[in-house]
């Protein structure tokens, strides 16, 4: 050792013994309890030697940061002991509320106020403590901290800032730390359809850090309530599981085996997975909670099923050897069936994610959520089977009493049968159940008692109830015949649950239900009926009747549909009709509808018979598709086809002649011969023939090159069929020398879509769902509308849509109010808008007064919500606005908004409310000026926006309303000459008046005077 070492150590011993028996000393003589802006703090200090105080702030943040701040220092001179008051300047955004100019900072855990007294070391650098005195100060929340007022003049920028919601609200941001997956119930049909479900990080900077922290030991739990009406056909169910980016599964993955049992998977590093099954199974038709739990290696699974008021728990915990890897904000979460595998036959209640804690409650605290027990799934399905199981005995006993009838006994055998009571117990029927028990019975002894199932007996309630209804021909018979429709509902006529629903959704003809409705909606759409499919799609995409508005979920339903609506289309059957949107109020398309035997429909095939190309293509098109009232009947259209591709020659004809033969609809399948029409049709540069024949190189030669080539072909000429398979070659890496490319495959689908396919704009919302990482955002608002658009073209709405302007047409209304119902009740606009126009006229009084109000005003709002709106519906809510009839009170500023948006879709009765709504006195908002283009009008002179407003109403194309718009602008025109006129006017008429006895008298004598020269 040195001697500079050696004199360095005892240098600092020495001090050291002067620290511990001298006099330094330093003290917090009034901190603060919190931090506090401009605070006087006062500190005693002493010291023996020259040194320095420091005060210091020290602040440590929840993400583990801690933080050293130096406030003041200054000299400290041997003597008495001195006190020195200093102002505490913590920094702004400590103190304050961060406002654009006082920074935003992390959440702030501890602040602790140090004073310390220190001694130069033997460098001069270092700084030994003598004494030191400290104070723990509590942070405020950011929102309890005041606001700093500031002294120099902010900057626009800053003040428009602090303008933002961001600093207006003044409560703490909303973290999702519980995810409420699904807060409602969801009808599985157990197919490849179901939610998705993304999850953002977390705005707030400490809990972002610890999620992310926790991706590598997972600290949560998912609880999924279900009702399993099914066991899986297959290998595994999906009831919720996670995927990434590369279409993997991830943690976590729980699946239905088809023993009942769950089949559970975790992911891990470096794609290390396993997977487990609890020994328990899960009971079908009870609603259980599966609690999941993720605890580092630990995974604990637990079940807790409600069946009355018995409690069943079982739980099984499983220690895995890799760790779970959970990053909750990678690719997307599925509930039930997605693209890989089928969900879960049955329904889905609740699902929450706690994030990262547990759930509060124990399995021993577990309670039914207040929406299962709302619905009362479990209640109506006890009701039911003792239905079923009665009329199960009266089909047997029925049956049995046929096939005695035909046998033959003995003389004995029919001396005991004589003396039996002639009605057994098994024969007596509640009143409510006569006519299914009559039902029974009838078709028991028709059918000889072999193959009568409780189905047929539905289907045959359901077509009784139908009947009874149109006889009825007014609201007041519903009420009967509903019971009628529930018993059909419950011995699986699917369509008799819709209705049901619908009865009770809306009141027509019973008292409202809004909870059964739901019920009989979730029972009908887990039957896969494609209307209660589009019913629940709709409410939960609006959030009508208490359903909460959720687009995932309305998207689930929706896509049920719309993908079943592209495999219906090629399968066509006479329950199917093509979706015509037919307004009530058109009668020039009213006038089109027709049938084999209207005299539009005769003259047509005549006009074929002469050789019009066009009059036997819209036979055939009438035939296949059955629109315009006429029925479909495949076999004659495909007649019509080929008059018209072989005789006639007509390109479109050959089309969809070489289609039909392709696909063998109507006709024999003849592949050569499709492919020489579909060629000449080609010829004659028809396009669809050009995507049609691509589609044979692809599916029968296996000739991608050449499909691509024609396919590229017809999508220069806008052909959606080619965008659209130009789309699935890209993304299933068909096309010739190049690998598969999902973002190209987009942009196609997308091409598609918006050139109206309905397969296309599937594909493309599918996509817009999960999005494309770093290619394409999820836009879940942007996929609903599309899917809705899709679904809204299945054949089966169709049917319902012709039903009822069948009706109409026949001068059903009650009939028809019934059926446009259902479909307004799906989401259709222009059936909504049928429903509120007969509701408005209701013909014959059909309706209750008070229900035909409340009617008119729930379906026009409902139609000017649709994405086009007819004009008439935004008039007539404009008018029923101004009268107040919503809620009694006159709103004159969205009747204005209403005549606004007529008036953008040029209807002259816009313009000319406006104009009313002026003349009354009413000041047009600024805003509503701006977008008819008239803003410069807003302050000029009341005439002006008046001639002018008429003025836009004579001029549109209605040529009737050219009349009533010049009258009302000659009566401006007549108003502004007697305001800008009226002195002269008063002074005419007053040397009129003056006058007027001096020029008769003049005007006498003259005439006098030439009489008298006559004579």
């Amino acid at each position: 050792m040195d001697f500079r070492t050696l004199y360095k150590y005892l240098c600092q011993f020495c001090l050291s013994v002067q620290i511990i028996w001298g006099l330094d000393k330093v003290t917090l003589l009034n901190p603060p309890e919190e931090p506090l802006p401009e605070h006087l703090l006062k500190i005693l200090y002493s010291c023996d030697e020259p040194a320095t105080v420091q005060l210091h702030c020290i602040i440590s943040f929840e993400t583990g940061i801690t933080s050293t701040l130096l406030l003041r220092q200054w000299r400290c001179l041997p003597g008495d002991p001195k006190i020195s008051t200093v102002e505490l300047k913590l920094p702004d955004w400590l103190v304050y509320q961060a406002d654009g100019i006082v920074p935003d900072s992390q959440w702030v855990l501890s602040c602790i106020l140090r004073a310390s007294l220190r001694y130069s070391g033997f460098d001069g650098t270092k700084l030994y403590v003598a004494a030191q005195d400290a104070a723990s100060l509590q942070p405020r929340p950011f929102y309890s901290r005041p606001v700093k007022q500031h002294k120099l003049c902010m900057s626009w920028r800053t003040q428009m800032l602090q303008l933002t919601q961001r600093f207006l609200t003044k409560q703490c941001p909303l973290e999702q730390e519980t995810v409420h997956l699904l807060s409602s119930i969801y009808a599985s049909t157990g197919e490849s359809f179901g939610i998705t479900k993304t999850l953002k990080p977390y705005r707030d900077e400490v809990l972002e850090y610890f999620r992310v922290k926790a991706i590598s030991f997972p600290w949560c739990m998912f609880s999924i309530w279900i009702f399993v009406t099914r066991y899986c056909q297959e290998g595994l169910c999906g009831i919720l599981y996670h995927i990434n980016s590369q279409n993997n599964y991830i943690t976590p993955a729980l699946f239905l085996t088809n023993s009942g049992q769950l089949h559970i998977q975790m992911s891990g590093e470096l794609e290390e997975s396993s997977a487990f099954l609890p020994s328990f199974t899960v009971p079908m038709n009870e609603w259980c909670q599966l609690g999941l739990m993720l605890q580092g290696k630990t995974v604990t699974v637990s079940m807790v099923c409600m069946d009355k008021e018995q409690r069943t728990v079982r739980s099984t915990e499983h220690m895995l050897r890799h760790t779970i890897i959970l990053d909750d904000t990678e690719g997307y979460f599925v509930i039930g069936g997605g693209k890989y595998v089928r969900g879960v036959a049955g329904f889905f209640g609740p699902v929450v994610y706690y994030r990262s804690r547990m759930s509060p409650h124990s399995t021993s605290e577990v309670v039914i959520p207040d929406v299962i027990r709302s619905v009362n799934l479990t209640g109506w399905l006890q009701t039911c089977q003792e239905f079923r199981l009665e009329m199960n005995l009266k089909i047997s006993g029925y049956s049995l009493r046929r096939t005695e009838s035909e046998s033959c006994f003995d003389v004995f055998h029919k001396w005991m049968v004589k003396d039996r009571p002639q009605c057994e117990a098994w024969e007596t029927t509640a009143p409510h159940r006569r006519h299914a028990a009559k039902l029974a019975k009838l078709l028991s002894f028709k059918h000889g008692g072999r193959g009568v199932s409780l189905s047929a007996v539905g289907r045959a309630l359901y077509s009784l109830s139908l009947h009874k209804l149109s006889r009825g021909n007014s609201i007041g018979v519903v009420s009967r015949f509903l019971p009628l429709l529930l018993q059909a509902g419950c011995l699986a006529d699917s369509r008799a649950l819709h209705m049901s629903s619908v009865l009770c959704s809306t009141g027509l003809g019973v008292r409202k239900q809004p909870s059964k409705a739901w019920l009989l909606a979730l029972l009908a759409a887990q039957k896969d009926d494609r209307l209660a499919l589009l019913h629940l799609g709709h409410l939960h995409h609006m959030g009508l009747h208490g359903a909460p508005r959720d687009p995932d979920l309305a998207y689930g339903y929706y896509a049920n549909i719309g993908k079943q609506t592209t495999l219906d289309r090629h399968n066509p059957t006479p329950n199917q009709t093509f979706v015509e949107a037919v307004y009530l109020n058109n009668d020039e398309v009213l006038d089109l509808q027709t049938n084999e035997d209207h005299h539009i429909f005769q003259w047509l095939k005549l006009q074929a018979r002469r050789g019009a190309a066009e009059a036997e293509q819209t036979l055939a098109r009438m035939l296949f598709w059955g629109q315009q009232g006429v029925s479909p009947n495949i076999q004659k259209a495909v007649r019509h086809y080929e008059r018209g591709a072989v005789q006639l020659g007509d390109p479109v004809s050959m089309y969809d002649y070489g289609i039909v033969l392709m696909q063998g609809q109507g006709v024999e399948k003849d592949i050569p011969k499709a492919l020489t029409f579909l060629k000449k049709a080609m010829e004659k540069g028809f396009v669809p023939a050009i995507n049609a024949l691509a589609w044979y190189y692809e599916q029968f030669e296996r000739d991608y090159k050449k499909a691509v080539e024609l396919w590229e072909q017809a999508d220069v000429l806008e052909s959606p069929d080619a965008a659209l398979n130009l789309a699935v070659m890209y993304s299933q890496g068909l096309y010739p020398g190049k690998a598969a490319d999902q973002f190209m495959a987009y942009k196609y689908y997308l091409k598609s879509a918006e050139r109206g396919h309905i397969r296309g704009a599937i594909q493309l919302a599918d996509i817009w769902t999960t999005g494309i990482p770093g290619l394409v955002n999820r836009r879940p608002l942007d996929a609903v509308l599309w899917v809705k658009w899709a679904a809204e073209q299945n054949g089966y709405l169709g049917t319902i849509l012709r039903k009822a302007l069948d009706s109409y047409l026949r001068r059903d209304m009650f009939s028809s109010q019934l059926y446009y119902i259902i479909a307004a009740e799906s989401g259709y606009a222009p059936a909504q808008f049928n429903v509120a126009y007969l509701c408005e006229q209701n013909t014959g009084y059909f309706l209750d007064p008070a229900f035909a109000s409340h009617c008119v005003w729930r379906y026009y709002n409902l139609t000017i919500q649709s994405p086009n709106p007819d004009t008439y519906a935004l008039i007539r809510m404009g008018d029923l606005l101004y009268e107040g009839q919503g809620d009694g009170q006159k709103d004159i500023s969205s009747a204005a908004e209403m005549y606004k948006q007529a008036a953008l879709k040029n209807e002259p009765q816009g313009w000319y409310n406006l104009g009313l709504l002026a003349e009354e006195g009413y000041r047009l908002p600024l805003s509503v000026l701006i977008e008819l283009g008239l803003s410069e009008l807003y302050l000029a002179d009341k005439s002006v926006l008046l001639s002018t407003l008429y003025k836009r109403c004579r001029d549109s194309e209605d040529t009737a309303s050219y009349v009533p718009c010049s009258l009302a602008l000659l009566n401006v025109y007549l108003h502004s000459f007697q305001k800008d006129y009226s002195a002269a006017i008063k002074l005419c008429t007053a040397v009129a008046v003056i006058a007027a006895p001096t020029i008769f008298l003049i005007i006498l004598h003259v005439l006098r005077r030439r009489v008298l020269s006559l004579n």
